[in-house]
């Protein structure tokens, strides 16, 4: 299933990053989450930030675009140089693609399709992840979560609605770090303080969706869509 490719851009010259990021945002796949212009600005943010791809330069002062891309750990990346002899290197740390400048839109396209099915297959590969919670260690098998908001007693945890009704705390994470263990196109922010799963919606409307979850009173419970990810949203109910 195909869903938006969150990205971060890079590269040290202003010019470079203007014209990539007017590229990027002619192709529907993509949503570009923030350009720098700085390597250590973006290292510095990146664990606050909910992205799923970096496009880079590679020669850059300071630290190269290879060195961040080691930082970057899961992320894919797709390098963009107008020096040929780095590509031995790039592909060494499986990036998922390689382009010479000056970029062409086409080619960024195809590239952002390797990008695209590299994410899905890695997502439906991939049925838990590993969290820690008020209790240890805990396995969360994607398809068991519901819902996900703010701990009433400490912001900084997360409860997690399973489908069994259970709620399990999560220590200490950011809604960014969250999504970036769940599958894209199975769960989505819908505002700053919740994340449902795309099975439990029962009825959307433009600002609120209807779910198959039940409060205390045994009615449907109504969940407040922002304008911040409705796009996201749409795009996903659109599959």
């Amino acid at each position: 299933m195909n869903t938006k490719l969150k990205c971060l851009l890079l590269d040290d010259e202003l010019p470079g990053l203007t014209y990539l990021k007017m590229l990027c945002e002619q192709i529907p796949e993509l949503d570009v989450v923030k350009a720098f212009d700085n390597p250590e600005k973006l290292l510095a943010e990146m664990s606050s930030l909910d992205f799923d791809l970096c496009i880079t330069d590679i020669e850059m002062p300071r630290i190269d675009g290879l060195s961040v891309a080691n930082l970057l750990k899961d992320k894919m990346v797709i390098f963009t140089t107008a020096y040929k002899e780095y590509a031995a290197d790039a592909f060494d740390i499986e990036a998922v693609d390689y382009i010479t400048k000056p970029v062409k839109k086409e080619r960024l396209q195809k590239a952002v399709v390797k990008a695209l099915e590299k994410m899905n297959k890695k997502s439906s590969n991939k049925k838990f992840t590993q969290l820690n919670t008020d209790k240890g260690k805990a396995l969360l098998f994607f398809d068991q979560i519901i819902y996900i908001q703010p701990s009433e007693t400490d912001s900084r945890d997360k409860e997690v609605l399973m489908k069994d009704g259970n709620i399990i705390l999560l220590k200490n994470i950011t809604f960014a770090k969250l999504l970036s263990q769940l599958p894209k196109a199975d769960f989505c922010r819908i505002n700053k303080k919740e994340i449902i799963a795309m099975k439990a919606v029962k009825f959307f409307a433009h600002d609120e969706i209807t779910t198959t979850i039940l409060d205390k009173n045994g009615k449907s419970l109504v969940l407040f869509l922002s304008d911040i990810y409705r796009s996201d949203f749409l795009c996903k109910v659109n599959i």
